[in-house]
């Protein structure tokens, strides 16, 4: 019997048996992939997985920084609906010797970056290529059996990093996929794609026709380039969209892309995937488990960001799977405490990106909030501060706010048109 046993390598699992690891408790992380593996994902790593590396502690920041791998990001370019562009430097007077505050990296560079620290634990057994297809409850745990019905382990708590479509997510947790709450994503990567930014700004482009979901384009190592685009679920479903044609039609006609992509060229297929959204609350914890990033539904409703959610949910996982083992206690009753400590760190900026999400539906107060930024400092550098800090995110739900929005100065020259 095994005290911890975690399903899924990626960034949430791979945290959390990586924080075990450091506190002195072995565990064994089970991925169903042989790594490196790709991961369909944006590839964008914000100041907040920066901030998760340093939680923890060690090397890999450290690695990844000095890595060829990734493309340092100084910023956002956000596009309103009416075209607007909003430069957004992640910080308004950057020290050009400081570490940067994002980057691009492919997920499958970074989840090995990950992989290749994990293969350095003693403490943490790893298998790769090792499908867990059915998992059964015992009195004092779990049992994990594979495809042909043979056991793989037995363990006391199990942390279910695995993602939403999981089986364990569906038929034990009892988390639905809900059209409201999920997100319909393509992503694509391009080589030489035109006007990408010399600092390697990403772009967000929150068109009409995709509202609130936007395209991104996010430059990488090489000369290639992220491409993707997000849709809610229930949009799609609404408007019979085929996601696909759209997101052909829209870089071969619009105007902000025709031109740019008119001799970009295609490296490999265009993949779609879901994201479950942190637009409602679940239960995220159960007796003798926990779920963990997208198991538990925490991507960012308004940015699609999910990578530094699952290793927030991984720190505090291996935080309270050493609790439980020190009670000894893994009853549901008490395994709430995991719920409480990541929606502590990580429910009130949902709640804030669930707002964000709602209010752009509607084109015309985006493209006000745009206009009046390119023209009022206080403004602008909320919006360039809001995605590295929550307090400054909060104003949105300040009338003070809505003041400056209304009434602050005009002595900035304007933005980009």
């Amino acid at each position: 019997m095994l005290d911890i046993c975690i399903l899924g390598a990626g960034p949430g699992g791979a945290l959390a048996a990586l924080h075990l690891a450091r506190a002195g408790q072995a565990c064994l992380l089970l991925d169903k992939a042989t790594f490196p593996r790709d991961k369909i994902c944006g590839d964008a790593l914000s100041g907040k997985v920066l901030a998760e590396l340093r939680h923890l502690g060690g090397p890999l920041l450290g690695r990844l920084a000095a890595a060829a791998l990734p493309n340092a990001s100084n910023g956002i370019d956000f596009y309103a609906p009416n075209g607007r562009q909003l430069h957004i430097p992640f910080k308004p007077q950057r020290d050009p010797a400081s570490p940067p505050d994002g980057y691009v990296v492919k997920r499958i560079d970074f989840d090995n970056l990950l992989i290749e620290e994990v293969r350095q634990q003693p403490l943490i057994d790893f298998r790769e290529n090792c499908e867990v297809a059915r998992t059964e409850r015992t009195a004092t745990g779990w049992l994990l059996f594979n495809k042909g019905g043979r056991e793989l382990a037995q363990c006391k708590l199990l942390l279910v990093a695995s993602g939403a479509q999981s089986a364990f997510v569906r038929q034990v947790a009892g988390h639905a996929l809900e059209p409201a709450h999920y997100c319909a994503g393509l992503r694509a990567y391009y080589r030489g794609v035109a006007g990408l930014s010399p600092d390697n700004y990403v772009e967000l482009h929150f068109l009409p026709e995709l509202l609130p979901g936007y395209l991104w384009v996010f430059p990488l190592p090489n000369g290639e380039a992220n491409v993707g685009v997000g849709m809610l679920s229930k949009d799609v479903a609404k408007h019979h969209v085929n996601l696909r044609e759209k997101f052909q039609h829209l870089l071969a006609t619009h105007p902000a892309f025709r031109e740019r992509f008119a001799q970009a060229e295609g490296v490999g297929p265009l993949r779609g995937w879901g994201l479950p959204l942190g637009s409602k609350r679940r239960v995220i914890s159960g007796d003798n488990y926990l779920l963990l990033g997208d198991a538990a539904s925490l991507i960012d409703p308004f940015t699609g960001e999910g990578i530094s959610h699952a290793m927030v949910s991984g720190r505090h996982a291996a935080d309270w799977a050493g609790r439980a083992l020190a009670a000894p206690d893994f009853s549901a009753n008490f395994l709430r405490g995991y719920d409480a400590a990541v929606y502590r760190r990580l429910g009130q900026e949902l709640r804030l990106s669930t707002f964000m999400q709602r209010l752009i539906r509607w084109p015309s107060i985006f493209n006000f909030v745009a206009n009046r930024a390119a023209h009022n400092p206080t403004l602008a550098e909320t919006l360039s501060q809001m995605f590295l800090d929550l307090d400054l995110r909060a104003r949105l739900k300040q009338p003070k706010f809505y003041v400056q929005l209304l009434f602050g100065g005009q002595k900035r020259t304007p933005l980009k048109s």
